[in-house]
């Protein structure tokens, strides 16, 4: 069935009433690139006045929650560190608390910041990552045992030798394959630019494997959330620009709605569309929430 589009304000209004907790994307609806997009900081303003809890959850793993509240606070969006949950995050508290990785082994990291940063809160050592030596990206690339898991987000300076690098580990078998989240792109001001899952579909393509993913649509970024917060399903609400990531999570974790905006990848012909996975309802722009308050 086609998603309704949210066109009044009595019809937005029986929207809300029926949740108490939001989950925001945040690329491609509440901002793209460093670019924030129309009336965010009042609608979440908006929403926060009328009791209702939020959660930024982010596919972005280039940040930590710690920089993740540096840039919202940059941005005029007042947040606490518990209200936001980043595939990075997701990703290290799977490894030290569902794998309960051994203290002798590391993870190798191709990725950014974010994921360094998670992983040393969570006391999981690391190698790769931003200290990763590019000086000669055909020197020899040999094993090392200490490694028992890659793990694999978006990274804006990868190379040649990071990727030889996993490729020699996960050909032993008992090392576990990772990925923050598979996105195959990402919405930015000038358009769209290579996300995660073009870092590990390389990695895939050599090996014959797939990794575990921890992102979204991934249930287990849902199961990390529903340990963290006390909540109520069927009256919480992912709101959301990606059908196959966004949306998805929303449907497949059993959540009470769904809500799709159009200033991120899908276009509007794609939440009309007769069969699929389509948002409840949907809007041009999640400002447009703010008609509630007209009479």
């Amino acid at each position: 069935m086609p998603s309704t589009k949210l066109t009044t304000p009595a019809a937005v209004r029986q929207f809300l009433d029926r949740f108490d907790f939001f989950l925001f994307d945040c690329d491609g609806v509440l901002w793209r690139g460093d670019h924030l997009l129309p009336q965010i900081v009042e609608t979440l303003t908006y929403l926060r006045s009328l009791k209702k809890q939020l959660l930024f959850v982010t596919n972005n793993s280039t940040k930590s929650r710690a920089s993740y509240i540096s840039k919202l606070s940059s941005l005029g969006i007042p947040a606490e560190i518990d209200e936001v949950f980043g595939s990075s995050y997701s990703a290290a508290i799977y490894i030290s608390r569902i794998l309960s990785l051994p203290a002798d082994k590391k993870v190798f990291v191709i990725g950014e910041k974010g994921i360094c940063e998670e992983l040393e809160k969570e006391n999981v050592r690391w190698c790769g990552g931003v200290e990763e030596d590019i000086e000669d990206m055909q020197a020899d690339v040999e094993d090392d045992l200490e490694v028992g898991v890659v793990l694999v987000g978006l990274d804006r300076g990868i190379n040649y030798r990071k990727l030889a690098r996993a490729y020699r580990y996960l050909q032993r078998e008992e090392v576990v394959f990772l990925a923050t989240n598979i996105d195959s792109t990402f919405p930015a001001k000038g358009g769209l630019m290579p996300g995660a899952g073009s870092m590990s579909a390389p990695l895939s393509y050599m090996t014959g494997r797939t990794p575990v993913s921890l992102g979204k649509p991934s249930q287990e970024m849902m199961k990390a959330i529903e340990g963290r917060f006390q909540f109520d399903k069927n009256r919480a609400c992912m709101v959301g620009d990606r059908i196959n990531t966004d949306i998805r999570f929303g449907q497949e974790g059993g959540l009470g709605g769904t809500l799709g905006v159009l200033t991120g990848v899908c276009k509007e012909e794609e939440f009309l569309a007769e069969e699929g996975v389509v948002p409840e309802v949907y809007l041009d722009r999640l400002c447009d929430l703010l008609i509630a308050k007209e009479e």
